[in-house]
C-alpha cells in the first residue's frame, strides 16, 4: 500500500494498556495555563525510566472551562492505578499549585474511578482551605501568598491505551524530521491522546532488553540505526534510508490512537524525502493491542 507515494508497511505497532488522567489547568492568562501544564507534564516521556507518561493533549478557550479563564488539558498516564495516584498527587501539588494565578480541575468525562487528589491537597492550606462548589464541582480553595489555588476534589482515571506508533523513515534526517514535526502538528488535532516524547519526536527507539548488558531492561534498537545499517548483520535499514524518526501515541482510547496515527502518517507522507512508513512492535509480546498500519486506511 502506498499513500502520498510513500509505501506503507504490512505490520502493526504493538501498544499496551495504561490507566489516563486527564486534568484541565486553567489561569489568568493563556501563557500562565501553559507554563503551568508544560511544567506538570515534564519528565514524562517514557515508563521505561520515567515516573509516568504525560503530555498536554489540547487548548481550551476560556467560554469552554468551569472558572471561565483559559485552560490547557493535560493526560498523565502509568500502568499502575498506585504509581498514577502519587503522580497526580506530585504534579498537580509541585507544579501546578506552585505556578501563578492556576487551577485545576476534572477533565475525563467517562472515568471507571475517581482519586481523591484535590482532597488531599488540601491540607497545604493548614485549616484555612474551604470547600466550594463550581460549576455542580466539590472544589477545594487553598489560600496561597498570591491568592488562592483551586483543585477539584476528585481526579478521574480510566483504562487507556499507549505505545501506539509509527516510524518515518526517509533519504535524510533533514527530511524524516521535517516529515515527524507535520505528523505532529496535525495530531495536535486529535482530543484524548498526547506525544510525550520532546516535542513529539522520538529521536531514540529502543528494544526490550540487550544483547550484551543482561542489567538493562532497554537499550538502543540497532536494527534500526542509521548509522549502523552497514555494521549490523540484520539491520533493518534499506540502503537508501538516512532517517528515522519514531512518532509514539498515548490515548484515552484505542479510537483516538487510531485516528491520531492515521492524521499523522497521512501528513509525515507528504514531505519529499519520505521513503516508508513502518511500525514498532515486539512481536505480540509486549502489548495487547496490535494496530496495523493498513487497516487505518
Amino acid at each position: 500500500m502506498e499513500i502520498n507515494g510513500v509505501e506503507i508497511e504490512d505490520t502493526f505497532a504493538e501498544a499496551f494498556g495504561i490507566q489516563v488522567s486527564r486534568i484541565l489547568v486553567t489561569a489568568a492568562t493563556k501563557k500562565l495555563a501553559k507554563i503551568a501544564a508544560t511544567e506538570a507534564t515534564g519528565y514524562g516521556t517514557s515508563v521505561i525510566g520515567c515516573p509516568a507518561e504525560a503530555g498536554i493533549d489540547c487548548y481550551v478557550p476560556p467560554e469552554e472551562t468551569p472558572d471561565g479563564r483559559p485552560g490547557y488539558i493535560i493526560m498523565i498516564c502509568n500502568m499502575s492505578k498506585k504509581k498514577l495516584d502519587h503522580e497526580l498527587l506530585e504534579r498537580v501539588g509541585m507544579c501546578v499549585l506552585t505556578a501563578a494565578t492556576t487551577a485545576a480541575f476534572d477533565a475525563l468525562d467517562d472515568a471507571e474511578e475517581k482519586l481523591k487528589i484535590g482532597f488531599k491537597l488540601k491540607f497545604f492550606g493548614d485549616g484555612f482551605e474551604k470547600e466550594l462548589n463550581i460549576d455542580g464541582r466539590t472544589v477545594y480553595s487553598i489560600p496561597i501568598m498570591s491568592g488562592d489555588f483551586l483543585v477539584e476534589g476528585e481526579l478521574g482515571i480510566k483504562s487507556g491505551v499507549a505505545g501506539g506508533n509509527f516510524l518515518v523513515m526517509s533519504e535524510s534526517q533533514s527530511s524524516a524530521l521535517i516529515a515527524a514535526e507535520a505528523a505532529i502538528d496535525a495530531i495536535k488535532s486529535v482530543p484524548n491522546v498526547i506525544t510525550p516524547f520532546p516535542g513529539g519526536v522520538v529521536a531514540s527507539g529502543s528494544k526490550v532488553g540487550s544483547n550484551k548488558y543482561k542489567f538493562l531492561g532497554a537499550s538502543t534498537n540497532e536494527k534500526m540505526c542509521v548509522t549502523l545499517k552497514d555494521v549490523v548483520e540484520d539491520s533493518e535499514i534499506p540502503a537508501d534510508v538516512n532517517g528515522v524518526y519514531e512518532i509514539v501515541i498515548d490515548g484515552a482510547t484505542e479510537e483516538a490512537v487510531k485516528e491520531a496515527m492515521k492524521i499523522g502518517i497521512e501528513a509525515a507522507t507528504k514531505v519529499p524525502g519520505v521513503l516508508k512508513i513502518r511500525a514498532v512492535n515486539f512481536g505480540g509480546n509486549l502489548g495487547a493491542y496490535k494496530i496495523n498500519l493498513q487497516d487505518l486506511f
